[in-house]
């Protein structure tokens, strides 16, 4: 979970669009241009209860720049999207959205970059639908449903129960659905096994309050592409942990790293 976003947008606001998911979900998303003429991007998914908006995310993409354009967006649910969020599961249709309007604006390399839960739909997303030339995650979970930690027990009440649900849409403008999953989809760690021939970046703290480091190790461990693991000192949890320095070195992976999709 992140701090809640200033209401605050962008100064000069970017290019601004309302993207729509293939179950018909309206996904309100920004693109922000760097050099003229680029063919690269790279796509920030938050992690639940985050936006476009907020200053860490705001930070993070301008970093991002240096890798390419950037895309950001709302998962639905989430301020100004709608529907409803379901925290992982139907959250890889926004993400597929986002990845499909790039490509129909000319972008033949693509990466993704997710935080917390945001990690997950990455991993999800790339090894479900392919096309990306690379996927980071950051603070990511390696398996659902964990409740090992303060924070994730703190989290579950917040979803699983109807007043936890009327403060999340009162207190952070998110609105979560009152419905399981069924079926419950493949982990992370099951989805990270097929990536290959995309590298993933798992990026984690070893200060993370809500993922102690063995999920890090799981996702990682499960990949049978490249790929690459960073265990970072004193880093806290998901965007609000990201330094510029960490922003700019992850940046510098993605050009690094990613490759060319099959078509």
């Amino acid at each position: 979970m992140t701090d809640a976003p200033s209401r605050t947008a962008f100064p000069n606001l970017p290019e601004r669009r309302m993207l729509t998911a293939s179950d018909g979900v309206p996904i309100d998303s920004v693109l922000l241009r760097g050099t003229p003429g680029r063919t690269s991007a790279v796509v920030v998914a938050n992690g639940f209860t985050g936006s476009w908006r907020s200053p860490d995310t705001r930070m993070i993409a301008q970093r991002l720049l240096a890798a390419g354009d950037v895309l950001l967006f709302d998962f639905r649910g989430h301020y100004g999207s709608g529907g409803v969020s379901t925290v992982g599961n139907e959250e890889v249709h926004d993400l597929e959205a986002a990845v499909a309007h790039l490509r129909g604006l000319g972008y033949t390399d693509i990466a993704t970059v997710g935080f917390s839960m945001g990690a997950a739909v990455v991993v999800r997303h790339a090894g479900l639908h392919g096309g990306v030339g690379a996927a980071v995650s950051v603070s990511g979970p390696s398996r659902w449903y964990y409740r090992g930690t303060p924070r994730m027990r703190l989290l579950h009440f917040g979803v699983e129960r109807a007043a936890g649900r009327l403060f999340l849409r009162a207190a952070r403008s998110v609105r979560v659905t009152d419905r399981h999953w069924d079926p419950v989809p493949p982990d992370p760690t099951e989805m990270a096994a097929h990536l290959a021939p995309t590298p993933l970046l798992v990026v984690h703290g070893d200060a993370d309050s809500y993922f102690p480091l063995e999920h890090a190790r799981r996702l990682h461990e499960a990949v049978r592409g490249p790929g690459d693991l960073w265990i970072e000192a004193g880093m806290g949890h998901a965007e609000r942990a990201v330094t510029p320095e960490r922003a700019a070195r992850i940046a510098a992976w993605i050009a690094d790293n990613r490759i060319t999709p099959p078509a």
